[in-house]
């Protein structure tokens, strides 16, 4: 049985302190470790991020997201998407910690899809506490504040006479007290404080019981450990009707003709209908269309329609074939490319160099296949007259975006968006899939045929046949090396189907946020850096994936890394270092042809800074024991990279048989994602972000044969078992000092893997992998 290991270090080390005492060469400084609450014996400055120029930016009212009844039970609401993350839980605590409530008398209410009222809702790019902790704190200052206010009239004295504690309030003179349920009127009938007072009222970060402690575990955990978790497919309405959908094996396919006649004797089936003329191909989210069999249960439909005679015009994809695709991206890496980024003449140093090392990557497409397939349960029913305006849509779906799916449900049945309520359930995995609607689309336009509630099921082939699939990339990287073996040109050349063309037909280049996640911003101090980017036409529905393009971009600069290290005889964590030099912010913009996007965070206060990414790789490696002899067929393997503002570094411990077999005994991680909120879930989410890694590194691909995907379910479809993840994951969170800026967690800690894994398989064997997932490499 696979051992989740607890160990979780906290390194509050000043980087620059650490790196002056290393004068930048390399050598590992390891200064005292301190405690959480040593590290947070400052005030914290507010500090500017994205949040604000996301769709309705974000809401910092308390009256919105807090409510106590005369109990004392404090009712928060979250309103992000909760699919494993914690989110649900952290934000919640975050108000609760600062308006001194006791968390055992706190309720979490998830909040309906509804962002002018709370602000942008989209679970996504690991966003959530990168942008609401300042919001949230805000709130729970604000309620503190109108508690002591409330206490403060009743006993008819200076507010400055009273302090909250521990859901009460209490008189500094004679020491009674007011339970929070007892103020609960007067202090939500107050206006809420100014902000420049709530943003000088913060607690101070010694006196937290919550926050950065890791005490406080996911608020739904009890429910989904013993099955009373309420996912997507659990909700249930009177007269329901259950629905599955045969839709185009290839993409931009339709049906021509089909007969119904046996599948119509199934018992139970109710209607089968033509899915047709949803919405224009292109459109955003857009339904596939099909076939759809509506029943009185999922089982009857499914085996209906596996009897549906039908014949389909595949369309302009049907000759799509990964084999000739992947010849097709590896030609266009081979030729030069638009150009992204441009410093110095990489031309002129290649054709100089002492030594020219070059090395091509490919990465296949991914499917997010989260446990959970998508599933949406929709009721559509009248109001009144007036055609679609006198319609009510109520939802209940695991989706990342809850006001979008609003916005796109109300605009399909052409109804007023105030008409459209969605409850959004937990998600049981979201990757990013359920970030796209489609499935919910799917059942509001099947109950406004059927006149009646209908959910719509997807299976797992239904999944991995239709979804919005993770790029496929090739890439192609050469490093010049001069006489003293140093790298004094890099050129990088990517092809890779883009996002944008799913919503824009034609789109055949990567868009500038593509570009952005690992490409153009490579950190490295080399003189000369040409990155282009090849043309690369989309034959399937590209969609957003933990990660994105961070994932095959970190896999080839990081195999890159330890590959010149290897040509060149030097140690690779020392030649990484070496390459990332000495601590600065990169002025990247003037070397850049497009203008640079920086995960939608302004860059004074989120720079790409070599300091922090060194920092990681000399924790990690001096955690991991970087250096140490190990016997034959084991090897160590490293990685870093940057990604939604964070730095993570990986080291595997790999273990590789005769036959070709791999284990893992060990994996560390060093995260700096600036201030922590909950290290429970920051130590999950990496540990979750190695089985996952390990899984795309080793398994996980889409492959397409005459359009269709090849692939039906996890036999064919390989994620990592149980007995096939780490052994033991350490998690080594550096900088969570409480005055430098949130990034996110959710995601960055997979892109490192796959380039270790291959990394420590070299080191192990002396085998290079350069074509993502590994399979059966190794046993060639």
């Amino acid at each position: 049985m696979t051992h989740i290991s607890l160990p979780f270090s906290i390194e509050n080390v000043s980087r620059r302190g650490v790196l002056k005492g290393a004068a930048y060469t390399g050598a590992f400084v390891f200064a005292a470790r301190m405690s959480v609450s040593e590290a947070q014996a400052i005030s914290i400055p507010a500090y500017a991020n994205g949040g604000a120029d996301m769709p309705h930016g974000t809401v910092s009212d308390p009256h919105v997201f807090v409510s106590i009844d005369p109990s004392g039970m404090v009712s928060i609401i979250a309103t992000r998407s909760e699919m494993g993350t914690g989110s649900r839980t952290s934000l919640p605590m975050v108000v609760a910690e600062e308006m001194n409530a006791d968390w055992g008398r706190v309720k979490i209410v998830q909040a309906p899809g509804d962002e002018p009222k709370y602000g942008n809702q989209d679970t996504d790019g690991s966003r959530s506490l990168r942008h609401f902790l300042q919001p949230m704190r805000q709130v729970g200052v604000a309620m503190r504040l109108m508690l002591e206010e409330a206490a403060a009239k009743k006993w008819n004295v200076d507010v400055s006479q009273v302090a909250s504690s521990n859901h009460e309030v209490v008189h500094k003179g004679d020491g009674k007290k007011l339970g929070y349920g007892e103020l609960a009127a007067d202090a939500m009938a107050l206006p809420t404080p100014p902000m420049d007072k709530i943003t000088t009222s913060y607690k101070d970060p010694s006196t937290y019981r919550y926050v950065g402690k890791g005490n406080v575990g996911i608020t739904d955990l009890f429910d989904i450990t013993v099955g009373k978790a309420m996912y997507g497919s659990d909700y249930k309405l009177p007269g329901m009707l259950y629905a599955v959908i045969a839709r185009p094996p290839v993409v931009g396919g339709k049906v021509v003709s089909f007969d119904a006649a046996e599948a119509m004797k199934v018992p139970g089936v109710v209607k089968i209908v033509e899915a047709k003329g949803w919405q224009p191909p292109g459109t955003k989210f857009a339904p596939l269309g099909g076939v759809a069999v509506i029943a009185k249960n999922t089982g009857a439909a499914i085996k209906a329609r596996d009897l549906l005679k039908i014949t389909w015009d595949d369309g302009p994809n049907k000759s799509y074939d990964s084999v000739a695709y992947r010849a097709e991206l590896e030609a266009a890496v081979a030729q030069p490319g638009v150009v992204e980024r441009k410093l110095g003449d990489a031309e002129a140093a290649l054709k100089s160099a002492k030594q020219v090392i070059s090395a091509e990557y490919y990465a296949a497409h991914i499917s997010h296949a989260q446990m959970e397939p998508p599933a949406a349960l929709v009721n559509v029913s009248a109001m009144g007259e007036g055609g679609g305006a006198g319609k009510k849509v109520e939802i209940w779906a695991p989706v990342q975006s809850p006001y979008g799916t609003r916005e796109d449900v109300a605009k399909l049945l052409d109804v007023p968006v105030e008409n459209v309520t969605v409850h959004v359930t937990l998600l049981g995995g979201g990757f990013g899939r359920k970030s796209k609607c489609d499935f919910v689309q799917e059942a509001a336009l099947l109950s406004a045929e059927m006149n009646a509630p209908v959910q719509v099921q997807w299976t797992r082939e239904d999944d991995l046949h239709n979804g919005f699939y993770h790029t496929v990339m090739a890439q192609k990287l050469e490093a010049a090396i001069d006489a003293n073996k140093k790298v004094v040109g890099w050129r990088h050349r990517v092809a890779a189907p883009t996002i944008l063309s799913t919503f824009k037909a034609g789109a055949d280049h990567l868009m500038p946020l593509e570009l952005a996640m690992g490409f153009v911003d490579m950190p490295f101090d080399i003189p000369n850096i040409l990155c282009e980017n090849g043309k690369a036409d989309a034959h399937t529905r590209i969609g957003w994936f933990r990660s994105v393009y961070n994932i095959p971009h970190a896999f080839g600069v990081q195999s890159f890394v330890a590959e010149l290290a290897h040509a060149l005889g030097k140690d690779h964590k020392e030649f990484l270092l070496e390459l990332l030099g000495h601590e600065r912010d990169i002025d990247l913009q003037p070397q850049l042809t497009q203008k640079y996007w920086n995960y939608g965070e302004p860059y004074n206060v989120y720079p790409i800074n070599t300091g922090r990414l060194r920092r990681v790789v000399e924790v990690v490696t001096e955690k991991a024991g970087w250096g140490k002899k190990l016997p034959k067929g084991e090897g160590l393997g490293l990685a870093v990279h940057r990604s939604f503002v964070d730095y993570v570094a990986t080291v595997i411990h790999v273990k590789v048989d005769d036959k070709g077999n791999i284990t893992i005994p060990q994996v560390d991680t060093a995260l700096d994602a600036g201030f922590t909120v909950n290290p429970e879930r920051i130590r999950s989410q990496i540990e979750g972000a190695a089985v996952m890694g390990l899984s795309l590194g080793r398994f996980s691909q889409i492959t397409y044969k005459n359009g269709k995907v090849e692939q039906d379910n996890y036999d064919t479809y390989r994620v990592a078992r149980i007995d096939e993840s780490p052994k033991v994951t350490n998690v080594h969170v550096v900088n969570s000092k409480i005055d430098v800026p949130s990034g996110g967690v959710g995601e960055p800690g997979v892109p490192p893997f796959a380039p270790a894994l291959c990394n420590a398989i070299f080191a192990a064997t002396g085998k290079r992998i350069r074509s993502l997932p590994i399979g059966d490499q190794l046993k060639a």
